[in-house]
């Protein structure tokens, strides 16, 4: 699993490539944490070469995306396969994350 944090254009974007499965997810979280304390600007997090997701992946995104809502900014989820887009259908998240 690799992850890569970048600004672009004002806003906070989360590269992230492989596999964020369960035991890739606590050292996932740790990189991703910074993503946590964003303020003004909005995040991307950006899946494009992301392979798989497991539900301790989803609950790294769900935590994002109430830290940002907290502070009035969005979360955006970027570039997801049919794979990965499946599991969010399947567990509800397609209804509360925003995609581009």
């Amino acid at each position: 699993m690799k992850i890569r944090i970048e600004e672009i254009d004002g806003n906070v974007v989360a590269f992230l490539e492989g596999s964020l499965d369960t035991a890739a997810a606590p050292e996932a979280e740790k990189v991703m944490d910074p993503l946590n304390n964003v303020e003004g600007k909005d995040i991307i997090i950006d899946c494009t070469d992301l392979e798989y997701i497991s539900s301790a992946g989803l609950r790294i995104f769900l935590g994002i995306l109430q830290n940002a809502e907290d502070r009035g900014g969005h979360v955006y989820i970027k570039g997801l396969n049919e794979k990965v887009f499946a599991t969010f259908t399947l567990t509800g998240f397609n209804n509360i994350f925003e995609f581009m």
